[in-house]
């Protein structure tokens, strides 16, 4: 694993991030929606707005890892289907045929 290439553990971070601002925004809104229909009682600290998301080292390491092995699987198996038809270039279409089964097996 360490002489293969891999992804940026801090672009995997910053992708991780945006995630979660992004659903917390989203869950504010749906909170704030909410609040008009009923009240909400939380206990102190243990709201997931109030709460830090943070991934440690390994995590990231990990999800790199995972998302390489992902990537070179699902080429692998474009560049088959390609190959099967005869085509020396994978396109669009070859990954669409290859992603049901590969969504399945991971």
């Amino acid at each position: 694993m360490e002489d293969e290439i891999t992804f940026d553990p801090d672009l995997i971070h910053a992708i991780f991030k945006l995630v979660w601002t992004r659903r917390a925004l989203e869950r504010q809104r749906n909170e704030s929606a909410d609040a008009l229909d009923f009240q909400v009682q939380v206990g102190a600290g243990t709201s997931k707005k109030n709460r830090p998301n943070y991934a440690n080292a390994n995590a990231l390491k990990l999800s790199c890892e995972l998302l390489r092995v992902f990537i070179a699987e699902a080429v692998q198996r474009a560049a088959t289907i390609a190959e099967a038809e005869g085509v020396s270039k994978i396109e669009a279409t070859h990954l669409e045929r290859i992603l049901p089964q590969l969504l399945l097996d991971f």
